[in-house]
């Protein structure tokens, strides 16, 4: 049984985007689409969630993820708690049921999880009680599912579709938890073709086994794609991974206004942020007609509103 789903094939948690069915994947981005028009009103909150408490619980430094989710919970008239970890009871050597425990006692309804070990919001997901909802905001390289679906709503919205479309994502899979869960993502909502460009160095073990083509060169790799999903360096989780310097990468695989002429001529280019300008994206393309990256991050409240309303029975 998927641990996501409850008895009746409804969200409970939200934790990767792998198994899950596609009409559920449909509901959250047709859920977000209601929601986009919310936040463009005068009044942007809307009284779904009045009463709930929600848990921002970031064991990983994060902005961009910590404050949409905020800002997300906010419009939907929840409360939200923001725990600084650091300052908190597990770095005085509580563990990890401990603290979930004693913040379910305090009358907690949903719990926004990242952490640098793969697996944590499931393990949390199967200690909470039933009433209370666990959404997977990072964990480890494993999966990172509401940015993944921020990603999809963005290719929908500017594509209208998925079937036909050929989706290139590009730099360091081997440590990026969103491309997991962008690929899961992409071929459950039925794209043509999910292909991945980078060096062997980073790029996992057997990952055509995802349902991938893989490329390492990228000009043969963006060759006629419709979607190109650049991806960071995270070099903080590399561990003996020998990798040329910053300028080899952009010089082999990173973006330019050139490398990105034989995409096709509507190619939108998407990126989850941060971007490291000069690295795996050149400022022409982060900035051109092409980008699509300041919308991703508008689009990302929206989704998140559609996750947290949806666990909590509500959908617009």
């Amino acid at each position: 049984m998927n641990p996501q789903l409850d008895k009746a094939g409804k969200l409970r948690h939200f934790l990767t985007t792998e198994f899950l069915p596609k009409e559920i994947l449909l509901q959250i981005l047709d859920t977000a689409e209601s929601f986009t028009r919310v936040t463009k009103r005068n009044v942007k909150k809307v009284p779904l969630l009045r009463g709930k408490t929600l848990f921002n619980l970031f064991f990983e430094a994060s902005t961009r993820t910590r404050t949409t989710f905020e800002i997300a919970a906010k419009r939907l008239s929840a409360d939200v708690v923001n725990i600084n970890i650091s300052t908190s009871a597990q770095s005085k050597g509580e563990s990890l049921l401990d603290t979930i425990a004693n913040l379910s006692a305090m009358h907690a309804d949903m719990f926004v999880v990242r952490h640098a070990r793969s697996g944590a919001p499931f393990f949390i997901a199967k200690h909470v009680a039933p009433h209370i909802h666990v959404i997977n905001a990072g964990d480890g390289s494993h999966a990172h599912p509401t940015q993944a679906l921020l990603d999809m709503y963005t290719i929908r919205h500017f594509k209208k579709k998925f079937d036909g479309l050929r989706v290139a994502i590009v730099g360091d899979i081997t440590n990026s938890r969103v491309a997991r869960s962008q690929i899961h993502a992409l071929n459950i909502l039925g794209v043509s073709e999910v292909r991945v460009i980078a060096p062997k160095t980073l790029l996992p073990v057997a990952i055509e086994r995802l349902g991938v083509s893989v490329f390492y060169d990228i000009r043969l790799g963006l060759k006629d794609v419709d979607v190109v999903i650049m991806l960071r360096l995270q070099r903080e989780r590399m561990r003996g991974i020998n990798l040329p310097s910053s300028q080899e990468f952009f010089n082999t695989y990173g973006l330019t206004i050139d490398k990105l002429s034989v995409a096709k001529h509507d190619v939108i280019v998407m990126h989850p942020g941060p971007i490291n300008r000069g690295v795996e994206i050149d400022s022409s393309v982060a900035d051109g007609n092409s980008s699509v990256i300041l919308p991703q991050v508008t689009f990302g409240i929206a989704v998140r509103m559609a996750v947290m309303s949806i666990l909590a029975g509500h959908s617009i």
